[in-house]
């Protein structure tokens, strides 16, 4: 029921490391020496985890792309549960990229220019597995800074959704009395 790995690595280790201390004090060594075998799986993954280097790259799309149909039929549901809001329009100007993880299409944005120094964006999507904050980072921290992009806006989600906004820096505000997300490009 864990939505990422680290966190059920973590929990998984303490746990094992609560058993395996209880079986030491029970003197129940069959306890004992599987939680400790688990905990070493755990600390061997955490470890793993935590030394890989993951590789971005961004892959942009034509707005009528047949895997980016493909891909939003695909995780249609998944979206409407972050943004109950959303339908792609996917006009010819709109940006649309993919964030390839380790060469995996692991997130999607869809954006369309309001102006020269601005856009919105209307899908931020990333894949279950994958949501762990980097790749919003590298998307926000690199990608629409080098393309001269000096204010992000995003329409409200759910909970989740607008909690995942804020930490990604953008702020709740209002514009013609519509709720709405910005992010200032420095």
């Amino acid at each position: 029921m864990m939505s990422g790995i680290v966190k059920l690595r973590i929990i998984n280790l303490l746990g094992a490391i609560f058993f395996a201390t209880y079986g030491l004090l029970i003197n129940a060594a069959p306890v004992a020496i599987v939680n400790g075998f688990i905990c070493v799986i755990d600390i061997y993954y955490l470890y793993d985890i935590f030394k890989a280097r993951d590789y971005f790259k961004v892959l942009e799309v034509q707005h009528d792309s047949e895997y980016l149909h493909y891909f939003l039929n695909f995780h249609e549901r998944e979206l409407k549960k972050y943004m109950p809001n959303f339908s792609f329009k996917g006009e010819k100007d709109s940006i649309v990229f993919f964030i390839l993880r380790n060469s995996i299409p692991a997130g999607l944005i869809c954006a369309t220019k309001q102006n020269d120094e601005s856009l919105l964006v209307e899908v931020d999507f990333v894949i279950p597995g994958y949501r762990d904050l980097k790749i919003g980072k590298y998307v926000y921290q690199n990608i629409f800074n080098s393309k001269k992009i000096k204010k992000i806006y995003s329409n409200p989600g759910n909970a989740k959704h607008d909690l995942y906004l804020q930490k990604m820096g953008f702020k709740k505000t209002n514009i013609n009395g519509n709720p709405i997300f910005c992010l200032d490009i420095v």
